[in-house]
């Protein structure tokens, strides 16, 4: 097995270059396409003109620029939490918080398939871990009465998971955990995508505790670059104080600052980019649902299709490449060990691609590739 991917360009907001083939992309997490907004792109250019490329220094010392504690306060607000933490990548925002708590927890109760983040922060949490199966609020139940209403558990998972879309059930954890517990719910991929008004998993539920520590990123949804943490101000405040990975890390470019500043205003602003992406999410998961292909049926716009034997890959990668599209066929933890293909729908994919992938998909489903 290749242990790297082959190299793609994009060559606009839809398309990508592979071996000297324009064709249709559903790969990666952009899924509104901002990573290419015109308006985000002269937010980074007015920003490496007006405050250059970095601090170079840690926000500790005499790196604290105030464009940080700006992007902060609209990000808290974005997404209606007490306050917020930048850094200067999603992985990071839960070893922080980890780093931060650590000592606080009797025990991590941590999902099967949770990323990777998650599983390295748990460790510094620096208690039992105890894993639990996948997405399964009943073990969770179970775990509790055996280690007790009194402990006070941090459980840590995904809010979608990136691998096949489907949702933590949040909701039935908080339910199941003792009063004192706490969530950390990485929802790198539902920030912005699922929800009214696009603050993620939570709000897509409809479940709202001042018990969920909420992390994300903002490479995804928002197109740019880094994480952040969105919680109590006392947390907030703490990470700042403790965190060795917060004061030793150089914070994020000034320029890809200022240009999630840009995203966030567009995305509170411009309400068709969500109507955009669950038309579209609505009628590619419609249509593949009549072929009786297995997907999650949730309004997430992951589609996995895990093929069931070595040979589905081909049968699956040759159609695909003929309807000019990328074979986005990939091995990441959480997912199939054999592998998977993954597709993410974005809210600026043209009926005409989204049709192809459907028409390709129906027809693999229909030669038993399901």
């Amino acid at each position: 097995m290749k242990s790297q991917a082959p190299p793609l360009q994009q060559v606009d907001r839809t398309y990508v270059l592979y071996r000297n083939r324009k064709l249709t992309y559903f790969g990666g997490c952009d899924y509104f396409r901002l990573s290419s907004h015109p308006a985000v792109l002269v937010a980074i250019q007015s920003g490496l003109k007006k405050y250059g490329l970095t601090v170079a220094a840690s926000r500790k010392t005499t790196g604290n620029h105030p464009l940080y504690e700006k992007l902060e306060e609209k990000l808290a607000g974005f997404f209606d939490a007490p306050a917020a933490v930048s850094l200067s990548n999603g992985y990071a925002t839960n070893l922080v918080v980890a780093q931060t708590l650590a000592g606080t927890f009797s025990h991590v109760l941590l999902d099967e398939k949770a990323h990777a983040s998650l599983v390295d922060a748990a460790v510094f949490f620096d208690c039992p871990i105890i894993r639990f199966p996948y997405r399964d609020a009943v073990a969770v139940s179970r775990i509790v009465r055996r280690i007790g209403q009194q402990s006070r558990p941090v459980l840590l998972t995904d809010g979608m998971f990136s691998h096949d879309g489907q949702l933590a059930p949040i909701g039935d954890y908080l339910s199941a955990l003792p009063r004192d517990a706490v969530i950390l719910l990485d929802d790198a991929h539902a920030a912005g995508t699922l929800g009214k008004t696009g603050k993620g998993t939570g709000e897509q539920l409809g479940v709202r505790s001042p018990c969920i520590i909420q992390t994300i990123s903002l490479g995804k949804a928002f197109g740019v670059y880094g994480g952040a943490v969105l919680g109590s101000r006392t947390l907030c405040n703490r990470i700042r104080e403790r965190s060795p990975l917060f004061g030793g890390n150089t914070p994020p470019p000034l320029p890809l600052a200022n240009a999630v500043l840009r995203a966030v205003q567009i995305m509170s602003a411009d309400k068709s980019l969500r109507r955009r992406l669950e038309r579209n999410v609505r009628y590619v998961k419609g249509e593949l649902c009549r072929t009786g292909l297995t997907i999650a049926d949730t309004p997430s716009p992951i589609i996995s299709v895990v093929p069931r034997r070595a040979r589905d890959v081909a049968r699956l990668t040759k159609p695909l490449l003929a309807r000019q599209i990328y074979p986005s066929f990939i091995r990441y933890p959480g997912g199939a060990a054999s592998g998977y293909f993954r597709f993410a729908i974005s809210s600026e994919h043209s009926p005409e691609q989204l049709g192809n992938l459907v028409r390709v998909l129906s027809e693999y489903a229909g030669g038993d590739g399901k």
